[in-house]
């Protein structure tokens, strides 16, 4: 099984640096089969799913028409069970967590309307029943929303609270005398918002309220409710309809909203905690602040998938525009009479190559997530700390790889030109479906502050008893060789001193080790000065409160840099498994491209700690220029391994007709020289030729 990257970390051997072979070729078959990963089978089949026009919309739908179009797409994937392989085998399920993840993110490619609305009904809505209910709730209710009879909601966000689950205001009263539940959302700011499925087609939901019993509020809990049935919204159960969004026009988001609605008291989803007859709460896990993250934590599944969503989205929008780039031409570079292709730029290298280096470290680091993801709901490796960890990857790691997609997808477009505008390529469509990836199961922004808090912990666990002259001396440079627990944090401090040669300075900078170092530097300085200015202020919960907050962009910055570090490490150890030479070899100069470009972004703050020298610094750019030369040729062969075909991508710009535009064209300007009529363009460029050599005599 592929190491996850929380594991402690192996030394780095020297051959992960190979020497330059300017002959080396990728073996794209083979490298496709190694980003299939372990699941490639299943990926393999929900691709071709996914390329089948049943599962396609056309361009410019009304989204009313829209809606229905995925609802009945919805029922093909139910029919072909593509989305059931999580669920218990004893509800027809194959209790195979990690492959239906895999297969699941590869539905983006249809549509990620479809995706989501899949994702809805069977991730959320389903995993929520699965997961937090027991198996009397698995055998009543899972069978008909794998089968589609009980399209469902997954209501949790309320209007006046998102990502703070906690404090939301809808409430679960426990009613003795008749054994119910009383759901009531107090006021406007309480109404269930954004929801999946709520304005049309859901007919029950997974609601999450704070369960009151005996007057005692025991924190947020979920439960199942009915909300429709053939005439409409149940007695005590309103709606509004979200309409028209920026994208994702597919789903029909809505508000719900309850007053004095009861449901049966089995319909507690209870596995983590209960309320018998009489009233009285139960649980297994003691602590209300700790149960409530064990049952927030079970649905993590959402953020895994976003995570290969985005992952796949990115690699359309490269094999788009990379395809593009090696058959446009524009404007006369090398040649008098030839126009250069767009990749042949340095400038479009540098556009699309280093987001490229980028896609291929999320698409290494998501494979070990769904690993370490496959481990926990499986049971093979379930601890609470193996839980932690997984929510923190999957923070990460979803937060970074949601933000790329959006950037590489506008990125695709404007180096598509005006052909990249248009609703035919997909690229526009994309970018707007998926800019809700980077809200929805947790706001990036909020999800890197529970990234660092984690890495805060583990710092202070390391640390703890330790005086101030400890805590200063590891932040300004003592070095130790320790893994920080399991977040993967590294600590190695080096500043590096020039070695008088820029030559050498560039070798160095290319060497795996060393940019492990600097990238493990970063993140091991920055979580020690954050540290260090809250430990004065941690015995005053006011001051503390204060310090944080003051330190909020430093620590999301912290855990930006340790979760882009834990991608380089995906993409390090991934290329250990890849056997052709020629292929690591091109894939090697891609990691440093990745790494390079990381170090590059951030190089303020490494010269400003001493982390390197102007004189290496000033190599940088050039060396990172040198890689996208050496990477140009081998462009199509890297964007090919992803194995989209054009029934994936359905982007004219991508199908090999503007090569064969360009073609014409240059076909047309040959046959016209030969007949002695030069074009046009010709001409000037003569008449120019000719007038600059005159002014020179």
């Amino acid at each position: 099984m592929t190491q996850t990257a929380s594991k402690p970390e192996r030394q780095i051997p020297a051959s992960a640096s190979i020497r330059d072979d300017d002959s080396a070729v990728v073996n794209v078959d083979a490298l496709s089969r190694a980003l299939l990963g372990t699941w490639a089978d299943i990926r393999l089949q929900a691709r071709e799913l996914a390329g089948t026009d049943a599962l396609h919309t056309p361009a410019g739908l009304p989204h009313t028409e829209h809606r229905e179009r995925v609802m009945a797409q919805l029922k093909v994937l139910a029919e072909s069970k593509a989305v059931h392989r999580a669920f218990p085998a004893y509800v027809g399920g194959e209790d195979n967590h990690g492959g239906n993840v895999a297969g699941f993110g590869e539905l983006v490619v249809a549509d990620p309307s479809l995706q989501i609305k899949a994702g809805v009904q069977w991730g959320l809505f389903g995993g929520a029943v699965m997961h937090l209910g027991t198996r009397e709730h698995h055998d009543k209710w899972l069978p008909g929303i794998m089968s589609l009879e009980i399209p469902g909601c997954f209501a949790m966000t309320e209007t006046g609270h998102g990502s703070d689950v906690a404090s939301i205001a809808t409430t679960a009263e426990y009613d003795a005398g008749t054994e119910e539940f009383i759901i009531n959302t107090p006021f406007r700011a309480a109404w269930k918002d954004y929801i999946g499925n709520a304005a049309v087609h859901g007919k029950a939901a997974v609601v999450f309220a704070h369960l009151i019993t005996k007057g005692v509020d025991h924190g947020v809990h979920a439960f199942y409710v009915d909300l429709r049935d053939d005439n409409g919204f149940l007695p005590g159960i309103g709606g509004e309809d979200d309409g028209i969004k920026g994208g994702l026009n597919g789903i029909d988001n809505g508000r719900l909203h309850f007053s004095n609605v009861r449901i049966p008291r089995t319909n507690l989803l209870n596995r983590y905690g209960d309320v018998a007859a009489d009233g009285t709460y139960t649980s297994s896990i003691e602590s209300p602040g700790r149960r409530f993250f064990t049952m927030i934590g079970t649905l993590v599944q959402g953020r895994v998938s976003l995570d290969g969503a985005a992952v796949a989205a990115s690699k359309l929008a490269l094999k788009t525009a990379i395809q593009y780039g090696t058959e446009r031409r524009q404007f006369n570079g090398a040649s008098d009479i030839t126009e250069e292709v767009l990749m042949d730029y340095q400038q479009h290298q540098r556009r699309l190559l280093p987001r490229l280096a980028t896609t291929y470290a999320a698409a290494f680091a998501h494979e070990e997530l769904l690993h370490k993801f496959d481990d926990v709901f499986s049971g093979a490796h379930d601890t609470e700390e193996d839980r932690q960890d997984l929510e923190t990857l999957a923070a990460g790691l979803k937060s970074l790889s949601t933000w790329h997609a959006l950037d590489t997808l506008q990125e695709a477009r404007e180096a598509t030109g005006g052909a990249g505008f248009l609703a035919e390529n997909r690229l526009t469509a994309l970018r707007a479906d998926l800019d809700i990836y980077a809200t929805f199961e947790g706001d990036n922004t909020v999800l890197l502050q529970l990234v660092a808090k984690r890495l805060l912990a583990d710092y202070a666990k390391e640390f703890v008893g330790a005086d101030f002259g400890v805590l200063a001396r590891y932040a300004v440079g003592q070095a130790t060789d320790r893994t920080m627990h399991r977040t993967g944090l590294r600590q190695i401090v080096q500043a590096f001193a020039d070695t008088g040669s820029e030559k050498k300075s560039a070798i160095a900078l290319r060497d795996a080790r060393t940019q492990r170092d600097l990238l493990t530097d970063r993140v091991g300085t920055m979580v020690a000065e954050v540290a260090g200015a809250l430990r004065g202020a941690r015995k005053l919960p006011k001051d503390k409160g204060a310090a944080v907050n003051d330190n909020q962009h430093a620590l999301i910055e912290a855990a930006r840099a340790h979760s882009e570090l834990l991608q380089w490490e995906a993409f390090t150890r991934a290329l250990e498994g890849i056997e052709d030479a020629g292929t690591r070899q091109v894939l090697t100069w891609l990691r440093d491209l990745f790494g390079l470009c990381l170090i590059e972004k951030n190089l303020s703050w490494y010269l400003m700690h001493g982390r390197l020298s102007t004189q290496r610094a000033r190599t940088l750019g050039p060396y990172i220029n040198r890689l996208l030369a050496k990477l140009r040729p081998h462009a199509l062969d890297l964007v090919d391994a992803f194995g989209y075909g054009p029934e994936h991508l359905r982007a004219s710009v991508a199908s090999g007709a503007e090569k064969t535009r360009q073609d014409e064209a240059m076909e047309y300007q040959r046959l016209m020289r030969a007949s002695g009529a030069a074009p046009v363009d010709e001409k000037i460029l003569i008449q120019r030729k000719k007038q600059a050599a005159k002014a020179k005599r």
